[in-house]
């Protein structure tokens, strides 16, 4: 039997290069090698190697988080070449990226999302906006970006400055936000035309992580992530409607993974993720296994989707 060809795409140049490689190398690892014939490549040196391959691929798997991978670019880049690829497609996924955006869809479609205000240059008069509008505390984040880098909570005007400067740094656009305190959780998606949710996942930061950051992320024993969710049933449920349901007004395809705070018994979604990570300590990865699907399992039927797409 000849092996499917597959271009195993990770590493790239945005901010998160480093976890998009500890996926890629986990991806590596797990993959069936009786089944896939895998060729690495890194964006940040092997574009027009990818190019001259082409003909030889048969599909990618795309493991980039963040500029030139998660916002629809590469993904335009191997619609040119005609390789398919698990995941959304151009659209969909420089939607996903842009939090503003994504916003103004989740609220057109009655999706509650937390009230926000988003600025391109910060200074006294914008600080006063975001005060009179959100008070404080508030979250200061990227509008495009992920893994929680440049993500703060303010408390005074003093942190909302250095805040919003960080975050200037990693996107032209910053998103002012409500603080919601509450449960965090976060619901995959997999599927094309008819997408099915996988179990809900419940994050507990340990204590000196005031939220799911960066570190809280990628360290292992720095969060307690309990799946399925210690949420009672109707809540669940909600949980994975929504998250379907974000899935497709965005047009995802292939999988998504949609993050979720629970307050007073209302959902409010934060965002969501068309490449969500494949590291080890991943949620996605955690949410199929809890719904019996192994690692190398899953990353078998996200290749058959992108084939089926």
């Amino acid at each position: 039997m000849n092996k499917t060809k597959i271009a195993l795409i990770f590493g790239g140049t945005s901010s998160e290069r480093e976890v998009s490689i500890a996926g890629g190398n986990a991806v590596m690892e797990a993959i069936d090698k009786s089944v896939y014939d895998i060729t690495c490549y890194d964006p940040k040196y092997d574009l027009e190697k990818i190019i001259h391959d082409s003909k030889n691929i048969d599909a990618a798997f795309v493991l980039l988080h963040g500029e030139n991978g998660e916002d629809g670019r590469i993904q335009g880049f191997l619609d040119l070449l005609k390789i398919p690829y698990q995941g959304s497609g151009v659209l969909a996924s420089a939607l996903a990226m842009n939090k503003a955006k994504c916003k103004e869809i989740y609220k057109a479609n009655n999706i509650a999302a937390a009230e926000d205000l988003v600025f391109s240059c910060f200074s006294n008069e914008i600080e006063e906006k975001i005060i009179q509008k959100l008070g404080f505390p508030v979250v200061i984040k990227p509008a495009v970006g992920g893994s929680s880098i440049a993500l703060s909570i303010a408390e005074t005007r003093e942190d909302l400055k250095t805040a919003a400067e960080n975050a200037l740094k990693e996107s032209e656009t910053v998103l002012a936000e409500q603080y919601i305190k509450g449960t965090e959780l976060t619901c995959a998606v997999i599927g094309n035309e008819n997408p099915e949710a996988l179990p809900v996942i419940e994050i507990r930061p340990k204590p000196g992580h005031r939220f799911f950051d960066y570190e809280a992320k990628y360290t292992a024993g720095q969060t307690d992530e309990i799946c399925p969710a210690e949420i009672d049933d109707e809540t669940k449920e909600r949980v994975q409607k929504i998250s379907i349901k974000a899935h497709k007004i965005i047009g995802c395809k292939g999988y998504s993974r949609t993050d979720l705070i629970l307050k007073d018994n209302k959902l409010y979604v934060l965002e969501t993720n068309t490449i969500p990570g494949m590291t080890k300590n991943s949620l996605f990865p955690l949410a199929a296994r809890t719904a019996g699907i192994s690692f190398t399992e899953l990353i078998d039927k996200l290749i058959r989707l992108s084939l089926e797409k």
